[in-house]
């Protein structure tokens, strides 16, 4: 892009970083496609993005055989992780039909890494590798004889008789039917076990109900233009919306790790895209909704198979057939144009490869024109094209065009390379920026809770946390129309790529139904949020949260006051000003403890003074302060990397413990900052096994946020998996079955049902704290 930009001359630059109405937009996009279809260089870089010959997205059977070679030695040296990864790999690039000697490479590959996933103990993923290469090769008879042994293993015995009866059917050794003879006289009662279910057990959850009493409905307004208000009083913890995205792209920094459909993390044994080397997949549900094939092999099973039992050849059909894959999921078909082996879905930003899932659906759909000229119409979203940069108007430009060609050259001849469709692509993509949502997933520091015992504690082992993952980006028509409040009175959750949301207070009938579009009141000042979402929406956010003068956007970044008795806080410039600017005849009365003189000011706009007390008058030099602040802040980050490389002692918990103490004496004791630094001495005290310390230094993190968000807000409840964890760590069992109710009580609020669902570590956490306290 930046090769590109280079080469447009100055005059049609000012023209498009200039565009502000639709009429500019069909202007200066002509211009700008009439001198890019002239450009050489343009042909040459959408080439190399559009044809899958120069793709490197495509199948490999060299590469794919390189890689099993790879894995078939990490194999034979019992490096058994290794060889997942190549096998993994391996079966990513393996053409559909391709062959290693006489055996299809796929299948192959799929029992070798079922053989690998054996030796790790993964017996349920390694069973269904072995179905996915007897569904590509049914005459497999090493593939039936592992499934036997693994449905022995996992005592499903009639399954396990009937796949070792196939292996005997289609070995032709003497001496190897012997042993087969062998292993099927060792299975035990095949009659008194329940057959097994071979497909996998998927991880997607049905969307909850709204509860019919809730009705909203849309409304329009001068501040805020459009939104959802309620049409009656809604209790706490309501669903009030649920939804299937419109369309949906995933990170591109989870594409190794979740699934490119359901967005969950993917399995040992993830499925690839049969036709591309781009997505992989929880399990051939997801593959086939997301548009591809199933790897399959629908041959004729009748012929070898017609001398045995009537009850066996059902067993090999049902084993072998991919029709109840497809009669179990709809297709939604988001990445079929994609599957073709050109590089443009791997390289363009996901904001692009979003829209073009969007304008592919909608002609797949019939619902928009060839030239695209119906597509804001049809959509009906947002967008703020006027507001934005020059320099992010270029860019849209120009992505817009790159991308009309690439679906133009790489799948859908009959698109349109004209103005209205450049036009309409660069609404779209305005659009995308400021209605799509992040889907993201809440990851736990290990994937189920362990009670460490206390003086046990590994440097490897770090306190049981929760981390924001953001996993995809997606189109929610409804749940765009949903304002921001930085005071939000909805909390959104996502359940597979389903949007679910839920009231967190009552709601009386007409309020607004507002939720964060990322910043919130607690986790950021006032002047944070606004530049953020000034930056990113183009609004200048006037809720409650920022018209009104509140405890947390005062103290988050303040200092203390000189008078070490007083609890009052003291802003810098900048905090001052931007405070300033809310009148107060909206102070809410909690901030007497730490700006009394607030509630005495005459009615108007408030004037704060920076380096001032404000409650009882001091001056303070916050210049002085701040470099003791960063001084301290400095050494705590050299200490969390010491941490971070297992290097955690006594010695690294004393210089923490230093270094909080200089924060305590210049910064307000309900600065965030404070919180933070909390948070790291207690992960110190944890790995250098002082569990008291720990415990103590998380509940002073813990306080700090209750005073920021609130005791009942989600964050609260992250939080409190840690101490939870600590506690439980450090013997403390009362305490530890205290905080579990605790959280259980905030993360059924805001997640209802689903909090367990969610977090899989919850129900172990419980059951640990349980058992402790001998409940």
């Amino acid at each position: 892009m930046e090769t590109l930009k280079s080469l447009i001359p100055e005059h049609l630059l000012q023209t498009v970083k200039s565009s502000s109405s639709v009429d500019d937009l069909l202007s200066s996009s002509s211009s700008l496609l009439r001198f890019l279809l002239g450009l050489p260089q343009f042909h040459q870089a959408v080439s190399e993005l559009s044809d899958p010959d120069l793709g490197c997205c495509g199948k490999s059977q060299e590469s794919s055989l390189d890689f099993k070679r790879r894995g078939n030695l990490s194999f034979r040296s019992r490096s058994f992780d290794d060889a997942l990864r190549f096998y993994s790999k391996a079966l990513r690039l393996a053409p559909r039909r391709s062959f290693d000697g006489e055996k299809s490479l796929l299948a192959s590959l799929f029992l070798n890494r079922a053989n690998a996933l054996h030796n790790l103990g993964l017996l349920e993923e390694s069973l269904r590798d072995c179905h996915r290469a007897l569904r590509i090769d049914p005459y497999y008879s090493k593939a039936w004889y592992r499934r036997g042994k693994l449905n022995t293993l996992l005592g499903n015995y009639k399954d396990a008789f009937r796949d070792i009866t196939v292996s005997i059917s289609l070995e032709s050794s003497p001496l190897g039917r012997k042993q087969l003879q062998s292993e099927l006289l060792s299975i035990p009662d095949s009659h008194n076990k329940l057959t097994s279910e071979n497909s996998r057990s998927y991880a997607s959850v049905d969307l909850p109900n709204v509860q019919s009493e809730v009705k909203l409905r849309c409304v329009s307004t001068e501040e805020k233009g459009r939104g959802m208000v309620s049409e009656s009083d809604i209790d706490q913890a309501s669903v009030i919306h649920v939804e299937q995205p419109f369309s949906v792209v995933i990170s591109k920094s989870c594409r190794e790790t979740h699934c490119h459909f359901c967005l969950n993390e993917l399995p040992a044994d993830s499925v690839p895209c049969p036709s591309c080397s781009i997505p992989v997949y929880c399990s051939e549900s997801c593959q086939i909704q997301s548009g591809g094939m199933l790897s399959t092999n629908e041959m004729d099973k009748n012929q070898i198979f017609q001398n045995l039992p009537g009850d066996i050849v059902e067993h090999v059909k049902g084993v072998t057939s991919a029709v109840r894959y497809y009669s179990q999921a709809e297709c939604v078909q988001e990445h079929q144009h994609e599957c073709r082996g050109a590089n443009w879905p791997a390289v363009l930003p996901s904001d692009a490869v979003l829209a073009g899932r969007v304008i592919m659906k909608l002609i797949n759909q019939g619902e928009t024109a060839m030239d695209l000229s119906n597509l804001q119409e049809i959509l009906d979203l947002s967008h703020s094209y006027s507001k934005m940069s020059p320099d992010s108007k270029l860019e849209l430009h120009l992505l817009s065009i790159v991308l009309i060609w690439c679906l133009n050259k790489s799948c859908c001849p009959d698109l349109s390379v004209c103005e209205a469709s450049v036009t309409q692509t660069i609404i779209l993509l305005s659009q995308i920026k400021v209605n799509s949502m992040a889907i993201v997933r809440m990851k736990s520091s290990g994937d189920s809770f362990k009670c460490i015992p206390s003086g046990n504690v590994s440097a490897k082992e770090p306190i049981q946390s929760l981390e924001q993952i953001r996993v995809g980006q997606a189109l929610y028509k409804i749940g765009s129309l949903f304002n921001h409040s930085c005071k939000p009175n909805i909390h959104l959750y996502f359940l597979s790529r389903g949007l679910v949301m839920r009231t967190t207070e009552f709601v009386p009938m007409g309020c607004p139904l507002e939720l964060s579009y990322g910043p919130e009141v607690g986790k950021w000042d006032c002047k944070d949020r606004t530049r953020f979402l000034e930056e990113e929406y183009f609004f200048h956010c006037r809720c409650r949260g920022c018209s009104q003068i509140n405890m947390p956007d005062l103290v988050i970044n303040g200092y203390c006051c000189v008078n070490t008795s007083c609890t009052g806080v003291v802003l810098d410039s900048s905090v001052a000003a931007c405070e300033s600017e809310k009148v107060s005849e909206k102070v809410y009365t909690g901030v007497s403890e730490v700006a009394s003189s607030l509630l005495t000011k005459p009615s108007g706009t408030l004037h704060i003074e920076a380096d001032k007390c404000l409650k009882c008058g001091s001056r303070c030099e916050v210049g002085n302060s701040h470099v003791e602040v960063n001084r301290a802040w400095n050494h705590l980050r050299r200490v969390e990397e010491l941490m971070n490389s297992g290097r955690a002692n006594i010695s690294v918990l004393s210089d923490c413990l230093r270094s909080i103490a200089v924060l305590r004496t210049s910064l307000h004791m309900y600065n965030k900052d404070i919180a933070d630094a909390e948070d790291k001495v207690a992960q110190a005290c944890y790995l250098a096994g002082e569990m008291k310390g720990a415990g103590e230094h998380c509940e002073a993190s813990i306080k700090i946020l209750k005073r920021l968000y609130g005791d009942e807000h989600v964050v609260i409840g992250n939080e409190m998996v840690k101490l939870g964890s600590i506690q439980l760590a450090s013997g403390d069992s009362s305490g530890a079955w205290e905080t579990t109710k605790r959280l259980s009580q905030i993360f059924s609020k805001y997640y209802g049902s689903h909090a367990e669902t969610l977090f899989s570590y919850l129900s172990s956490l419980n059951l640990e704290a349980a058992k402790a306290a001998n409940l």
